[in-house]
């Protein structure tokens, strides 16, 4: 990464345009070089981006001409990407570690909390814990959590960089780039936690139509930070600038790249239909036929397995193809596995 000599901005190595000023380093003279003086009557030859937008993507790329864009439909497109993710995933297996260890840290951190709301309440004549003590313990739930999910997800996120860049990912690779990013993936989950609390207390005091507001409110918090745990670990942010910038990026694609999460559902869907579903039937099936709890708890334990391996592999798929998005979104290149024209339409204008 470097800065940007305008407004000091981190930017990819290989990027002349700043996505934050819209500067482009390319006008700058060389070392020594005298820069010209343009006529009079000469209008500027670029015109710097406003702050808040990202340059088309396509100006970003090299020189080489591109294929024409073939347009299809966004689920269509979205399933599409979700296939191509799924090439990065068989070369990398081990990704599906990071949403494993994520689920299960997530299983202790509710548990744990479960427990001390119960102690909490325990011994007291109402049953009932303090609302300053509930939402502290509901502050500090939220920021666990958080913190668990994002630090899995940089550790993933990092290790699918190194592929699309034709390194050879590990699971200490990733973890190692998250541990880099401690300091400002405690400071996201602060910031995330402070908006679901103040949300939470929002919607608590409110009317039926004030709820609909704050779920409103939750629901573009959600998508305007969509791209907050690549810029975290690629640009290393800090959270309010990496909200910012996941805004912007949004802004800039007018919210096309979250339809390759449609891609992904579907995906997971039909794998539960095709998969979960028949073996968890044909389980039932086969122990009731045969008269065995044996037969009835071996089906049992394969059908969760499988349920367990589709929620694993959609979680990763999701963030692979986060991390092929932002990086064609940034650095208008291509990863590895994805093809050019899916990856253009997602972010074509409307």
């Amino acid at each position: 990464m470097k800065r940007c000599p305008k407004c000091n901005g981190l930017m990819p190595n290989d990027v002349s345009l700043c996505i934050r000023c819209g500067f482009d380093s390319k006008a700058l003279p060389a070392p020594g070089q005298v820069p010209s003086t343009p006529a009079k009557a000469a209008p500027a030859a670029v015109k710097p981006a406003p702050a808040t937008t990202l340059p088309n993507p396509a100006a970003l790329r090299p020189a080489a001409p591109e294929a024409p864009l073939v347009k299809v439909g966004r689920i269509r497109n979205g399933l599409a990407l979700a296939a191509q993710g799924l090439r990065v995933l068989r070369l990398d297996k081990s990704l599906l570690l990071f949403p494993l260890a994520s689920g299960i840290a997530s299983f202790f951190v509710l548990a744990t909390f479960a427990a001390g709301l119960w102690a909490g309440a325990h011994g007291r004549p109402e049953g009932q814990i303090s609302e300053p003590l509930f939402l502290a313990l509901f502050f500090l739930y939220y920021f666990a959590s958080y913190f668990v999910i994002v630090f899995f997800n940089s550790a993933l996120v990092s290790c699918a960089m190194i592929r699309f860049r034709g390194g050879e990912p590990t699971v200490a690779d990733g973890l190692r780039a998250a541990t880099a990013n401690l300091g400002r993936i405690a400071a996201w989950a602060a910031l995330a936690a402070t908006v679901g609390v103040v949300l939470r207390v929002i919607e608590e005091r409110v009317g039926f139509v004030g709820k609909i507001v704050v779920a409103l409110l939750g629901a573009a918090w959600t998508i305007a930070t969509y791209f907050v745990v690549p810029v975290l670990v690629v640009e290393q942010l800090g959270p309010v600038d990496a909200a910012k910038r996941s805004a912007a990026i949004i802004k800039k694609t007018w919210g096309e790249s979250l339809v390759s999460n449609a891609g992904v559902g579907l995906v997971s869907t039909l794998a539960f239909v095709l998969l979960v579903i028949p073996c968890g039937v044909a389980s039932i099936v086969l122990a009731v036929n045969a008269g065995s709890v044996a037969a009835g708890i071996a089906g049992g334990v394969l059908t969760l397995a499988l349920a367990v391996l589709v929620v694993l592999a959609g979680s990763a798929l999701h963030a692979i193809i986060l991390s092929a998005t932002y990086v064609y979104a940034i650095e208008g290149k291509v990863p590895q596995a994805f093809e050019s024209n899916n990856l253009r339409q997602a972010f074509a204008s409307r």
